[in-house]
């Protein structure tokens, strides 16, 4: 009964919050000015604290038990402790480092080229009219409105196939028929130097191109326009001034978007069990945690995934915190 589990965990946590916010609410009013000031934040924070620690920290503390056990497959025994047994099996499997160097791929070439295009598009848009540049925000800005799943659907038309004989009727396979003459190629089945991860890839930068552009395009209209002009001035092209007096004025922003892609990308599920399911050698570390839990039944090697998953993601939140510090401090 996981549901109910779940449920009764989430009443108990609000009411468990509850509770300590009314007594210490209690406790403020009725003491003395001097620990009234003491304990008045403690009022809001001590509530915080206790949905985090039951909601946050307690699976984490939970999944990296876990990760050190081994469901029995005798009805009765239960889980026994493994030690490290479940990580040295997935370091040891060839498929599971083809699932690392596919997130590898995913971190290196989706942030990048998501960083590139939305600055592309920054720039352009910033010289079009008032009206044609908020036309063509919200157009690029589009598709972040719409979930992985939604957006792995509307690919499908772009990337499935039909068997040769057939109409043609999706977008890749009808153009190469028609420009080459030749057979269509099941695309998201052809791992060839792995096309086919490649080609979902670009759904994930299709999807955040127009966060990247939101937000350095609001970066750009905030650099002083009298630097821009005394480099100018001083006989500087256009594309020099851009690199050398607008991006280190937006570098702050540049890394906040970077860092915050690779993120979601290093969490990315639902784009590729959409498409692919996580086969043809497309699987990538959350979907081999849905795939070890679910279709093998095995929640300490999947519970082993979420804590190489979070190791990984662990020093990039850490990161984006300091950075976000030393730009309120510069301000």
């Amino acid at each position: 009964m996981p549901i109910f589990s779940a449920l009764i965990s989430v009443v108990l946590g609000l009411g468990i919050s509850l509770l300590i916010f009314w007594s210490l609410n209690w406790l403020v009013e009725k003491s003395s000015n001097r620990w009234r000031a003491r304990l008045l934040p403690y009022v809001f924070l001590a509530p915080v604290l206790v949905l985090v620690s039951i909601f946050l920290l307690y699976p984490a503390l939970r999944t990296v038990v876990q990760s050190f056990t081994q469901t029995s497959q005798r009805r009765g025994e239960g889980d026994r402790f493994v030690g490290f047994q479940n990580y040295a099996d997935l370091i040891t499997d060839p498929g599971f480092l083809g699932v690392l160097l596919n997130n590898l791929l995913w971190v290196l070439v989706v942030p990048a080229a998501t960083l590139v295009i939305g600055l592309l598009v920054a720039i352009l848009t910033d010289r079009l009219g008032k009206r044609r540049e908020t036309t063509f925000k919200a157009m690029i800005f589009l598709p972040m409105a719409i979930s992985g799943v939604a957006a792995a659907v509307t690919w499908r038309f772009i990337y499935f196939y039909a068997p040769p004989g057939n109409p043609q009727i999706y977008l890749l396979n009808a153009a190469w028929t028609a420009i080459t003459g030749q057979d269509p190629i099941p695309w998201l089945t052809l791992d060839s130097g792995r096309l086919n991860s490649f080609l979902l890839m670009c759904i994930a930068i299709w999807l955040q191109v127009g966060f990247a552009m939101v937000l350095l395009s609001a970066a750009i209209k905030a650099v002083p326009e009298e630097t821009v002009e005394a480099a100018r001035l001083d006989g500087a092209s256009e594309r020099r001034a851009f690199f050398l007096v607008i991006v280190p004025q937006i570098r702050g922003t540049i890394l906040a978007v970077f860092v915050t892609i690779v993120i979601f990308v290093m969490k990315i599920f639902d784009i590729i069990y959409a498409m692919t399911g996580g086969q043809y050698n497309t699987s990538v570390l959350a979907v081999d945690f849905y795939s070890q839990l679910f279709s093998f039944q095995n929640p300490g090697k999947a519970a082993a995934v979420v804590i190489i998953l979070m190791i990984a993601v662990v020093p990039l939140i850490v990161y984006q915190v300091r950075s976000y510090k030393a730009q309120e401090e510069l301000r």
